[in-house]
């Protein structure tokens, strides 16, 4: 009888890969998890289930063929493991590495759920791609016959790459507009290097550059190309520009000097790392460096500004937030790994204001918070405790409040287009589609703020629409 490759939970324990020591870490930017060996990643993918009804895959965005590609790990097979992964999923190894697995897949693991310790469902698919790369099976897209189509793409985030990415598989020609000076959108701007090293975006880049994928970067629609002129130039047109608008306190003092948004900080910090001249943080404004740092907010974009602070040298880093731990909208993990690079959270705090010295932040006046009953989403609303407040002190206060979709009717010309009272615009989930012809949205924009996996679903999603509608008009045309 040929020997059982999988169901192993039971005989082997859960193993991540190392972690990287806290006081090595927080000195550099690089990830701080080592890769699987070969024969690790087979037998951690051995214990998976093999579950009739996979959660996994079900709490998955994107619905990633998880049971398949971890027996085909398990039996050494890594190639086809690789097929059967980016089948579904077009970044798979960035998914590996920023997935809030703990929330999906592994979350709802089978056997995590009956104690025995979830499958490393993200840190294998990170080994798959990862391997793949290295042995040169991941490929540039090479479509069997190329259209005359076109789609411009505004935005180079992840939903609009992973749109690109199919329509090009699909023989369409691709543009891709957006206003930074690299590709990539939050991926390279956004999410520090120890979580997502940038060479690992940078080389999705070059393969859908070298797919045949067109960039204009440095272009902002409705400065150096209107909306409409990209309209006339394409056949159809994806909205995947994501959501930068900070959101913001209406409290005193907060406009003061040394009180920064999040996505300003973490932009600053990475475009130093590419060795870029940057004035915010030569001038000391955006450095951490020797400073006593506050970060207001429960995010990740929270966890990834305390985690920055620490690599730039703050002599303390505390975090803000007015629920508990338990109500926290960030990842747990991100959160363990940064109370043990050293920051410090303040649970059930708030801020109701900033106190100055010449002009300058020098503290948060907070204001302690309990839970109180829970709203009409079943989530506990805080209360404010009177008589419990006191100054934390800082100088430099980083807002992570999340963010909001930018006026694009006004910024664009675009009194058409149709968004939502939230800013967001109307479209359909399934395929993108707004109301203007030929005109689709994806992503944040479409979402607000949320994940990448599930952007790449849109994108995806999308991108299947647009040829279905190009392939019936090319049919009708035909006839």
């Amino acid at each position: 009888m040929a020997k059982q490759p999988m169901l192993k939970f039971v005989q082997i324990e859960r193993d991540m890969p190392e972690k990287r020591a806290a006081e090595v870490r927080k000195e550099d930017f690089d990830e701080i998890y080592a890769e699987y060996a070969a024969t690790k990643a087979a037998e951690q993918s051995s214990r998976c289930s093999q579950c009739g009804v996979p959660y996994c895959q079900s709490h998955c965005p994107l619905h990633n063929n998880i049971p398949d590609w971890l027996q085909l790990t398990a039996t050494g097979r890594l190639e086809e493991a690789y097929q059967v992964s980016q089948a579904t999923n077009t970044f798979p190894e960035i998914c590996g590495r920023i997935c809030p697995q703990d929330r999906l897949c592994e979350g709802n693991c089978v056997i995590e759920q009956s104690g025995h310790g979830t499958v490393t469902i993200g840190t294998v698919e990170k080994y798959i791609t990862d391997t793949a790369w290295d042995k040169g099976w991941v490929k540039p897209a090479a479509p069997a016959a190329e259209r005359s189509e076109s789609v411009g793409i505004i935005g180079a985030g992840p939903g609009g790459l992973a749109a690109a990415d199919m329509l090009r598989q699909a023989g369409v020609q691709v543009t891709v507009y957006d206003r930074s000076d690299r590709a990539g959108g939050l991926l390279m701007y956004g999410i520090p290097g120890f979580k997502l090293e940038k060479d690992v975006v940078q080389r999705r880049n070059d393969l859908l550059a070298d797919g045949g994928v067109k960039f204009e970067l440095n272009c902002a629609i409705g400065e150096d190309i209107s909306f409409d002129e990209l309209r006339a130039k394409h056949d159809a047109v994806i909205i995947a520009t994501g959501v930068y608008k900070s959101r913001d306190l209406a409290v005193p003092g907060s406009g003061s000097e040394g009180i920064e948004k999040a996505i300003d900080f973490l932009t600053v910090s990475n475009k130093k790392s590419f060795g870029d001249e940057v004035a915010e943080f030569t001038s000391g404004q955006m450095n951490a460096d020797g400073k006593r740092v506050v970060v207001i907010g429960g995010g990740d974009t929270a966890m990834d500004c305390v985690r920055t602070s620490i690599r730039q040298g703050a002599t303390s880093v505390k975090c803000l937030y007015r629920r508990d731990r338990a109500n926290m909208p960030g990842s747990q993990r991100e959160t363990q790994n940064a109370e043990e690079e050293g920051v410090i959270f303040e649970w059930l705090s708030a801020p109701k204001g900033f106190t100055t010295e010449d002009g300058k932040v020098s503290g948060v006046m907070v204001q302690k918070m309990r839970l109180g009953q829970p709203d009409a989403s079943g989530r506990q609303a805080p209360e404010v405790i009177e008589g419990a407040d006191y100054v934390e002190e800082a100088d430099l206060v980083i807002k992570a409040l999340g963010f909001e979709p930018e006026d694009l009717p006004t910024l664009w010309n675009q009194p058409e287009l149709p968004v939502t009272r939230w800013g967001t615009i109307k479209a359909a989930y399934t395929t993108g589609a707004t109301d203007m012809d030929g005109v689709y949205a994806v992503g944040d924009i479409v979402r607000g703020a949320s994940l990448v996996v599930w952007a790449i679903k849109d994108g995806r999603d999308c991108a299947e629409a647009i040829i279905s509608k190009l392939n019936a008009e090319a049919v009708v045309a035909a006839e």
